[in-house]
Protein backbone atom coordinates (compact mmCIF):
# COMPACT_ATOMS: atom_id res chain seq x y z
CA UNK A 1 0.00 0.00 0.00
CA UNK A 2 1.58 3.20 -0.70
CA UNK A 3 1.58 6.13 1.26
CA UNK A 4 0.24 8.45 -1.18
CA UNK A 5 -2.87 9.28 1.51
CA UNK A 6 -3.90 9.09 4.50
CA UNK A 7 -7.64 8.38 4.96
CA UNK A 8 -10.53 8.68 7.19
CA UNK A 9 -12.98 5.80 6.40
CA UNK A 10 -15.30 4.64 8.06
CA UNK A 11 -15.28 1.26 10.39
CA UNK A 12 -16.18 -0.62 7.65
CA UNK A 13 -18.71 0.38 4.28
CA UNK A 14 -21.49 -0.78 7.20
CA UNK A 15 -21.20 2.88 8.96
CA UNK A 16 -19.98 5.08 6.08
CA UNK A 17 -22.67 3.90 3.93
CA UNK A 18 -25.23 4.21 6.10
CA UNK A 19 -24.22 7.78 6.85
CA UNK A 20 -24.49 8.24 3.30
CA UNK A 21 -27.99 6.75 2.53
CA UNK A 22 -29.10 8.43 6.02
CA UNK A 23 -28.24 11.60 4.48
CA UNK A 24 -29.30 11.61 1.16
CA UNK A 25 -32.73 10.66 2.61
CA UNK A 26 -33.19 13.12 5.03
CA UNK A 27 -31.70 16.10 2.78
CA UNK A 28 -34.49 15.36 0.37
CA UNK A 29 -37.25 15.46 2.70
CA UNK A 30 -39.15 18.22 4.83
CA UNK A 31 -36.55 20.84 6.21
CA UNK A 32 -37.31 20.02 9.45
CA UNK A 33 -35.89 16.26 9.23
CA UNK A 34 -32.15 18.22 7.67
CA UNK A 35 -31.77 18.50 11.87
CA UNK A 36 -31.95 15.00 12.34
CA UNK A 37 -29.20 14.49 9.18
CA UNK A 38 -26.79 16.66 10.85
CA UNK A 39 -27.61 14.94 14.32
CA UNK A 40 -26.65 11.49 12.33
CA UNK A 41 -22.94 12.89 11.35
CA UNK A 42 -22.09 14.71 14.75
CA UNK A 43 -23.02 11.12 16.27
CA UNK A 44 -20.84 9.65 13.71
CA UNK A 45 -18.10 12.13 14.33
CA UNK A 46 -17.82 11.58 18.29
CA UNK A 47 -16.66 7.88 17.64
CA UNK A 48 -13.63 9.40 15.96
CA UNK A 49 -10.00 8.24 17.69
CA UNK A 50 -7.71 10.12 15.11
CA UNK A 51 -4.99 8.37 16.23
CA UNK A 52 -5.70 4.91 16.37
CA UNK A 53 -3.89 4.33 13.63
CA UNK A 54 -0.83 6.97 13.82
CA UNK A 55 0.10 10.19 14.11
CA UNK A 56 -3.20 12.59 13.80
CA UNK A 57 -0.72 15.90 13.88
CA UNK A 58 1.34 14.40 10.85
CA UNK A 59 -2.46 13.51 9.23
CA UNK A 60 -3.90 17.13 10.00
CA UNK A 61 -0.15 18.05 8.10
CA UNK A 62 -1.04 15.93 5.03
CA UNK A 63 -2.63 17.74 1.84
CA UNK A 64 -6.21 16.66 1.50
CA UNK A 65 -6.92 15.14 -1.20
CA UNK A 66 -9.56 12.78 -2.72
CA UNK A 67 -10.32 9.00 -1.38
CA UNK A 68 -9.40 6.83 -4.28
CA UNK A 69 -8.71 3.17 -3.81
CA UNK A 70 -7.39 0.43 -3.02
CA UNK A 71 -7.65 0.87 0.52
CA UNK A 72 -7.39 -1.43 3.58
CA UNK A 73 -9.28 -1.25 6.67
CA UNK A 74 -7.93 -3.19 10.11
CA UNK A 75 -11.22 -4.22 12.32
CA UNK A 76 -10.75 -5.82 15.26
CA UNK A 77 -13.22 -7.06 17.75
CA UNK A 78 -12.47 -6.71 21.42
CA UNK A 79 -14.53 -8.10 24.73
CA UNK A 80 -13.31 -6.57 27.77
CA UNK A 81 -13.47 -7.33 30.98
CA UNK A 82 -12.52 -3.90 32.63
CA UNK A 83 -10.14 -1.41 31.91
CA UNK A 84 -7.23 -2.49 33.68
CA UNK A 85 -6.98 -5.83 31.99
CA UNK A 86 -4.93 -5.77 29.19
CA UNK A 87 -7.39 -6.35 25.76
CA UNK A 88 -7.34 -9.20 23.33
CA UNK A 89 -7.92 -9.13 19.64
CA UNK A 90 -10.89 -11.63 20.13
CA UNK A 91 -10.93 -11.42 16.16
CA UNK A 92 -9.05 -9.68 13.50
CA UNK A 93 -10.77 -8.87 10.26
CA UNK A 94 -9.00 -7.25 7.04
CA UNK A 95 -11.78 -5.13 4.76
CA UNK A 96 -9.88 -4.50 0.99
CA UNK A 97 -11.25 -2.58 -1.00
CA UNK A 98 -10.04 -2.14 -4.32
CA UNK A 99 -9.17 0.67 -6.96
CA UNK A 100 -13.04 0.94 -8.49
CA UNK A 101 -14.03 1.53 -4.70
CA UNK A 102 -17.39 -0.61 -5.43
CA UNK A 103 -16.32 -4.18 -3.52
CA UNK A 104 -15.37 -5.45 -0.68
CA UNK A 105 -12.95 -8.50 0.42
CA UNK A 106 -13.25 -8.89 3.95
CA UNK A 107 -10.38 -11.60 4.90
CA UNK A 108 -9.98 -13.03 8.60
CA UNK A 109 -6.76 -13.60 10.92
CA UNK A 110 -6.98 -16.79 13.24
CA UNK A 111 -6.70 -15.17 16.66
CA UNK A 112 -4.38 -18.45 17.31
CA UNK A 113 -2.20 -17.31 14.61
CA UNK A 114 1.26 -17.82 15.60
CA UNK A 115 3.76 -14.95 14.45
CA UNK A 116 6.64 -12.68 15.55
CA UNK A 117 5.57 -10.43 17.19
CA UNK A 118 7.51 -7.05 17.19
CA UNK A 119 8.86 -5.03 19.95
CA UNK A 120 7.79 -2.07 21.71
CA UNK A 121 9.39 0.83 23.05
CA UNK A 122 6.37 1.77 24.26
CA UNK A 123 5.03 -0.81 26.25
CA UNK A 124 8.63 -2.06 26.78
CA UNK A 125 8.07 -5.41 25.00
CA UNK A 126 10.97 -7.37 23.87
CA UNK A 127 9.87 -8.88 21.16
CA UNK A 128 8.38 -12.68 20.46
CA UNK A 129 6.94 -15.20 19.06
CA UNK A 130 3.49 -15.62 19.99
CA UNK A 131 -0.60 -16.00 19.05
CA UNK A 132 -1.47 -13.00 16.92
CA UNK A 133 -4.70 -11.96 19.71
CA UNK A 134 -1.70 -11.30 22.15
CA UNK A 135 -0.24 -8.67 20.24
CA UNK A 136 -2.36 -6.08 21.37
CA UNK A 137 -2.27 -7.13 24.98
CA UNK A 138 1.55 -6.67 24.77
CA UNK A 139 1.01 -3.69 22.87
CA UNK A 140 -1.52 -2.07 25.49
CA UNK A 141 0.73 -2.15 28.55
CA UNK A 142 1.75 1.27 30.16
CA UNK A 143 4.51 0.76 32.34
CA UNK A 144 2.60 1.92 35.85
CA UNK A 145 -0.72 2.99 34.36
CA UNK A 146 -3.58 1.54 33.16
CA UNK A 147 -3.60 -0.42 29.22
CA UNK A 148 -3.47 1.71 26.32
CA UNK A 149 -6.39 0.01 23.61
CA UNK A 150 -4.95 2.43 21.30
CA UNK A 151 -1.33 1.49 21.37
CA UNK A 152 -2.75 -1.73 21.83
CA UNK A 153 -4.23 -1.20 18.39
CA UNK A 154 -1.69 -0.01 16.97
CA UNK A 155 1.05 -2.37 17.87
CA UNK A 156 -1.58 -4.96 16.64
CA UNK A 157 -1.57 -3.38 13.07
CA UNK A 158 2.10 -3.32 13.00
CA UNK A 159 2.31 -7.25 13.77
CA UNK A 160 -0.38 -7.80 11.05
CA UNK A 161 1.35 -5.54 8.65
CA UNK A 162 4.34 -8.03 9.24
CA UNK A 163 1.69 -11.08 8.11
CA UNK A 164 -0.07 -9.54 5.25
CA UNK A 165 2.21 -7.12 3.54
CA UNK A 166 0.29 -4.37 4.28
CA UNK A 167 2.36 -1.65 5.68
CA UNK A 168 -0.14 1.27 6.20
CA UNK A 169 -3.79 0.61 6.79
CA UNK A 170 -5.52 3.67 5.72
CA UNK A 171 -8.14 3.31 8.49
CA UNK A 172 -8.99 0.79 11.71
CA UNK A 173 -11.64 0.56 14.22
CA UNK A 174 -12.27 -1.59 17.72
CA UNK A 175 -15.16 -2.92 17.82
CA UNK A 176 -16.79 -3.65 21.60
CA UNK A 177 -18.77 -6.95 21.41
CA UNK A 178 -21.00 -6.15 23.77
CA UNK A 179 -21.76 -2.68 22.53
CA UNK A 180 -22.57 -3.90 18.94
CA UNK A 181 -25.89 -6.20 21.26
CA UNK A 182 -27.07 -2.38 21.59
CA UNK A 183 -27.09 -1.93 17.79
CA UNK A 184 -28.67 -5.37 17.28
CA UNK A 185 -31.44 -4.53 19.66
CA UNK A 186 -31.54 -0.99 18.30
CA UNK A 187 -32.48 -2.66 14.65
CA UNK A 188 -34.71 -4.73 15.81
CA UNK A 189 -32.54 -8.59 15.35
CA UNK A 190 -30.72 -9.32 12.41
CA UNK A 191 -31.25 -12.01 9.99
CA UNK A 192 -28.82 -14.82 9.62
CA UNK A 193 -28.20 -17.84 7.74
CA UNK A 194 -26.31 -20.97 9.89
CA UNK A 195 -24.71 -23.39 8.09
CA UNK A 196 -23.81 -25.85 10.92
CA UNK A 197 -25.18 -26.68 13.82
CA UNK A 198 -24.15 -24.66 16.74
CA UNK A 199 -23.87 -25.50 20.84
CA UNK A 200 -23.28 -22.35 22.92
CA UNK A 201 -20.96 -22.59 25.79
CA UNK A 202 -21.54 -19.58 27.52
CA UNK A 203 -26.04 -19.36 27.34
CA UNK A 204 -28.55 -21.44 28.33
CA UNK A 205 -31.47 -22.17 25.81
CA UNK A 206 -33.47 -18.62 27.74
CA UNK A 207 -30.19 -17.06 27.31
CA UNK A 208 -28.88 -16.17 30.96
CA UNK A 209 -25.47 -17.68 31.71
CA UNK A 210 -24.71 -22.04 31.94
CA UNK A 211 -23.78 -23.23 35.26
CA UNK A 212 -20.07 -22.92 36.32
CA UNK A 213 -18.06 -25.65 37.64
CA UNK A 214 -17.14 -24.81 41.35
CA UNK A 215 -13.69 -25.46 40.55
CA UNK A 216 -13.17 -23.25 37.55
CA UNK A 217 -14.16 -19.84 39.57
CA UNK A 218 -10.70 -18.61 38.95
CA UNK A 219 -11.41 -18.73 34.87
CA UNK A 220 -8.30 -21.40 35.02
CA UNK A 221 -10.72 -24.28 32.86
CA UNK A 222 -10.74 -24.41 29.22
CA UNK A 223 -14.91 -25.53 29.16
CA UNK A 224 -15.80 -24.32 32.66
CA UNK A 225 -19.48 -24.49 31.68
CA UNK A 226 -22.01 -27.49 32.52
CA UNK A 227 -25.68 -27.92 32.37
CA UNK A 228 -28.03 -27.11 29.05
CA UNK A 229 -27.03 -25.16 26.41
CA UNK A 230 -28.73 -23.06 23.28
CA UNK A 231 -28.63 -24.78 19.94
CA UNK A 232 -28.94 -23.38 16.79
CA UNK A 233 -30.20 -25.15 14.54
CA UNK A 234 -28.68 -25.45 10.93
CA UNK A 235 -30.77 -22.74 8.52
CA UNK A 236 -31.65 -19.08 8.33
CA UNK A 237 -33.10 -17.05 11.27
CA UNK A 238 -33.79 -13.79 12.33
CA UNK A 239 -31.96 -13.62 15.60
CA UNK A 240 -32.38 -11.52 18.75
CA UNK A 241 -29.61 -9.27 19.55
CA UNK A 242 -28.09 -11.91 22.31
CA UNK A 243 -28.59 -14.75 20.31
CA UNK A 244 -26.78 -12.83 17.06
CA UNK A 245 -23.62 -12.44 19.81
CA UNK A 246 -23.33 -15.60 21.11
CA UNK A 247 -23.58 -17.20 17.38
CA UNK A 248 -20.29 -15.22 16.82
CA UNK A 249 -18.57 -16.09 19.92
CA UNK A 250 -18.68 -19.97 19.38
CA UNK A 251 -15.34 -21.98 18.37
CA UNK A 252 -15.86 -25.12 20.40
CA UNK A 253 -18.85 -26.65 18.80
CA UNK A 254 -17.85 -26.18 15.16
CA UNK A 255 -16.44 -28.72 12.72
CA UNK A 256 -13.24 -26.30 12.37
CA UNK A 257 -13.05 -24.30 15.68
CA UNK A 258 -11.65 -21.14 15.06
CA UNK A 259 -11.62 -21.06 10.97
CA UNK A 260 -15.63 -21.68 11.21
CA UNK A 261 -16.17 -18.39 13.45
CA UNK A 262 -14.54 -16.32 11.49
CA UNK A 263 -17.08 -17.07 9.04
CA UNK A 264 -19.57 -16.60 11.42
CA UNK A 265 -18.23 -13.32 12.18
CA UNK A 266 -17.78 -12.59 8.81
CA UNK A 267 -21.92 -13.62 7.90
CA UNK A 268 -22.76 -11.60 10.97
CA UNK A 269 -20.95 -8.44 9.23
CA UNK A 270 -22.52 -8.82 5.98
CA UNK A 271 -26.21 -9.82 7.58
CA UNK A 272 -25.67 -6.52 9.73
CA UNK A 273 -24.16 -4.31 7.09
CA UNK A 274 -27.75 -4.86 5.02
CA UNK A 275 -29.91 -4.77 8.03
CA UNK A 276 -28.32 -1.16 8.67
CA UNK A 277 -28.75 0.20 4.90
CA UNK A 278 -32.18 -1.81 4.61
CA UNK A 279 -35.07 0.83 4.33
CA UNK A 280 -36.25 -0.37 7.65
CA UNK A 281 -33.79 1.64 9.22
CA UNK A 282 -32.36 4.45 7.02
CA UNK A 283 -36.24 5.71 6.50
CA UNK A 284 -37.19 5.77 9.77
CA UNK A 285 -35.51 8.97 11.59
CA UNK A 286 -35.81 7.42 15.31
CA UNK A 287 -34.56 4.16 14.55
CA UNK A 288 -31.44 5.59 12.85
CA UNK A 289 -30.52 7.94 15.66
CA UNK A 290 -30.84 4.65 18.07
CA UNK A 291 -28.13 2.57 16.04
CA UNK A 292 -26.20 5.64 15.57
CA UNK A 293 -26.13 6.06 19.86
CA UNK A 294 -25.47 2.29 20.01
CA UNK A 295 -22.76 2.52 17.59
CA UNK A 296 -21.04 5.72 19.28
CA UNK A 297 -21.31 2.76 22.17
CA UNK A 298 -19.13 -0.18 21.14
CA UNK A 299 -17.41 1.41 17.61
CA UNK A 300 -14.08 3.39 17.81
CA UNK A 301 -12.92 4.70 14.02
CA UNK A 302 -9.45 6.30 12.97
CA UNK A 303 -8.64 7.68 9.34
CA UNK A 304 -6.52 10.53 8.84
CA UNK A 305 -7.24 13.80 6.69
CA UNK A 306 -11.07 12.73 5.65
CA UNK A 307 -13.85 13.19 7.71
CA UNK A 308 -17.17 10.77 8.10
CA UNK A 309 -18.99 12.90 5.68
CA UNK A 310 -16.07 12.35 2.74
CA UNK A 311 -15.65 8.42 3.48
CA UNK A 312 -19.28 7.89 3.26
CA UNK A 313 -19.17 9.84 -0.42
CA UNK A 314 -16.59 7.85 -1.27
CA UNK A 315 -17.90 4.52 -0.35
CA UNK A 316 -21.06 5.41 -1.91
CA UNK A 317 -20.90 2.50 -4.32
CA UNK A 318 -20.04 -0.39 -2.35
CA UNK A 319 -22.78 -2.59 -2.22
CA UNK A 320 -23.03 -5.13 0.86
CA UNK A 321 -24.40 -7.96 -1.78
CA UNK A 322 -20.99 -6.82 -3.70
CA UNK A 323 -19.20 -7.71 -0.04
CA UNK A 324 -16.99 -11.05 -1.21
CA UNK A 325 -16.20 -12.91 2.67
CA UNK A 326 -12.74 -15.08 1.99
CA UNK A 327 -12.04 -17.86 4.14
CA UNK A 328 -7.61 -18.25 4.24
CA UNK A 329 -7.19 -22.37 5.18
CA UNK A 330 -4.45 -23.30 8.06
CA UNK A 331 -3.95 -25.82 10.53
CA UNK A 332 -2.32 -25.93 13.68
CA UNK A 333 1.70 -25.24 14.42
CA UNK A 334 2.98 -27.77 17.20
CA UNK A 335 6.57 -27.44 19.00
CA UNK A 336 9.47 -30.33 18.94
CA UNK A 337 7.48 -32.29 22.03
CA UNK A 338 4.57 -32.04 20.48
CA UNK A 339 2.73 -29.04 22.11
CA UNK A 340 0.00 -26.80 20.64
CA UNK A 341 1.62 -23.80 19.76
CA UNK A 342 -1.46 -22.03 17.88
CA UNK A 343 -1.94 -21.75 13.99
CA UNK A 344 -0.06 -21.49 10.89
CA UNK A 345 -1.51 -20.30 6.77
CA UNK A 346 -1.46 -23.10 4.64
CA UNK A 347 -2.02 -23.18 1.05
CA UNK A 348 -1.43 -20.26 -1.30
CA UNK A 349 -2.54 -17.67 1.25
CA UNK A 350 1.33 -16.02 0.64
CA UNK A 351 -0.17 -15.70 -3.08
CA UNK A 352 -3.03 -13.84 -1.76
CA UNK A 353 -1.43 -11.11 0.25
CA UNK A 354 0.26 -10.44 -2.55
CA UNK A 355 -2.77 -10.20 -5.22
CA UNK A 356 -4.11 -7.68 -2.06
CA UNK A 357 -0.96 -5.49 -2.42
CA UNK A 358 -1.36 -5.82 -6.32
CA UNK A 359 -4.93 -4.96 -6.55
CA UNK A 360 -5.39 -8.00 -7.94
CA UNK A 361 -7.59 -9.78 -5.77
CA UNK A 362 -10.78 -10.86 -8.66
CA UNK A 363 -8.01 -12.75 -10.71
CA UNK A 364 -6.59 -14.43 -7.37
CA UNK A 365 -9.87 -15.82 -6.93
CA UNK A 366 -10.85 -16.75 -10.23
CA UNK A 367 -7.86 -19.14 -9.56
CA UNK A 368 -8.16 -20.38 -6.17
CA UNK A 369 -12.10 -20.44 -5.75
CA UNK A 370 -11.76 -22.67 -2.56
CA UNK A 371 -11.01 -19.26 -0.98
CA UNK A 372 -14.98 -17.74 -1.06
CA UNK A 373 -16.71 -18.41 1.70
CA UNK A 374 -19.85 -19.28 -0.09
CA UNK A 375 -21.76 -20.74 2.83
CA UNK A 376 -23.40 -16.75 2.91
Amino acid sequence: MTTKRKIKKRRSPLWARLATVAGVILMITSGGVLTVKEVAFARLEAVEAPDLIGDPAAAAETEKTDITGPVNVLLVGIDPRDDTTPPLADSIIVAHIPSTMDQAYIFSLPRDLYVDIPASTKSQYAGGRGKINGAMSLGSRVPGGKPSVTQGFQHLAKTVGQVTGIKDFDAGAIVNFGGFKSIVEAMGGVTMTIDQEIRSEHLKPNGKPRDRRPECADHSCSHPYVGEQKVYKKGTYHLEAWEALDVVRQRYSLKNGDYDRQKNQQRFIRAITEQALSKDVVTNPSKLLKVLDAAGQSLTFSGGGHNIADWALAMRDVDPKNMVTISLPGGAVESSSGDYLGERFTGPVDEFFTAVAKNDVPRFLLDNPGFVNTGN
